[in-house]
């Protein structure tokens, strides 16, 4: 059985993916060499349901979701296929990516000050949003920012709307960036840690927010993090990814409470959420690999806690732990003996 049929077997006779992933590798390509970022990701996404991309920086979590954009620069080569409410992302000309982002998908930046222009006020852009997508009257266009502004629960929406983002405190330019990525009613919301410049307090504020939209609007949600407590938050699926592949999908409840991977247990004990105070966390030795020189077997061997000598020599398949359930590892391949 396919990596790919394990992935989508425990789906089969729900209603169809509005996000459809499939075999998706990128790799970045330059004079010098060329290194696979992403190899061979797998998941399907419904109407209304979030999937939290978990995981350590440069895991290759930022690049698969922006894949499905194709925001990646120039030097990005795609393999597989990527489809968002039907459309063939990876074949699409550069006129009708234009179309799509935006009112197809849309996407939460990391850090809002950044993203957000700061010689326009807020209202201007969000205005300029709205008109290029729908074509409206700048009138028109400022009445449905006002409603975004309210709908993201942002005091006194009306002034707001004049202040330029310097003027507002990193949890309303968060609830800023929300709304434009809003704007034109998108059936896919990417979040791309939403609130990791934020504190604890407007941290749980703004993912509470997300959720509720999420499920208002009946968006698919893709949120990436490290951070277990967003994914706990948030997900109804949650993908942990290790050296650009994941290496366990499943709902949150399964992967939460029956972590089936030595990378995702390591993740969860590493965690202060449920340690008895005073006690020392352990904690996932050594680094994420270099992905120009991975290791010839599994990726996670150098680091694994329960490494045998099969992990050194070969790469582990997904298999099948429960049904909706799997992850990577030969200890759950019935096959591989351990000694």
């Amino acid at each position: 059985m396919s990596e790919r049929s394990v992935l989508t077997d425990a789906r089969a006779g729900e209603a169809p993916a509005v996000v459809r992933v499939e075999d998706l590798q990128v790799r970045f390509v330059s004079r010098d060499m060329e290194v696979e970022v992403v190899n061979g990701v797998s998941f399907a996404l419904q109407h209304g349901e979030a999937l939290c991309i978990l995981g350590e920086s440069g895991s290759g979590k930022s690049v698969t979701m922006r894949s499905l954009m194709r925001l990646l620069p120039e030097t990005a080569r795609y393999g597989g296929r990527v489809e968002v409410d039907g459309i063939d992302i990876l074949g699409l000309p550069d006129r009708g990516l234009r179309r799509i982002r935006g009112g197809v998908v849309s996407m939460i930046f990391q850090e809002p000050m950044t993203a957000l222009d700061p010689v326009y006020t807020v209202g201007q852009q969000i205005v300029e949003t709205i008109v290029a997508s729908d074509g409206t009257s700048a009138r028109s266009a400022r009445a449905r920012a006002l409603e975004l502004l309210e709908l993201v629960k942002i005091p006194s929406a009306a002034r707001r709307l004049d202040n330029y983002p310097h003027e507002l405190s990193g949890g309303l330019r968060q609830r800023v960036m929300i709304a434009m990525a809003l704007a034109c009613r998108p059936k896919v919301l990417l979040a791309d840690e939403p609130t990791t410049a934020l504190d604890a307090t407007v941290q749980i504020q703004v993912l509470l927010l997300l959720r509720e939209l999420q499920r208002e609007l009946d968006m698919a949600t893709i949120f990436v993090t490290h951070d277990l407590g967003v994914a706990c938050e948030i997900a109804d699926q949650i993908a942990v990814m290790y050296a650009g592949r994941f290496v366990e999908h499943g709902s949150a409840v399964d992967i939460i409470d029956k972590p089936s991977h030595p990378y995702t247990q390591g993740l969860m004990n590493s965690t202060v959420q449920g340690k008895a105070r005073g006690e020392i966390l352990k904690t996932i030795e050594g680094a994420p690999p270099d992905l120009r020189r991975l290791p010839s077997g599994c990726s996670f061997a150098p680091r694994c806690p329960d490494v045998g000598l099969v992990c050194r020599d070969g790469r582990p398949n997904l298999r099948q732990v429960s049904p909706g359930h799997v992850a990577r590892c030969f200890r759950h391949d019935p096959a591989v003996r351990f000694d």
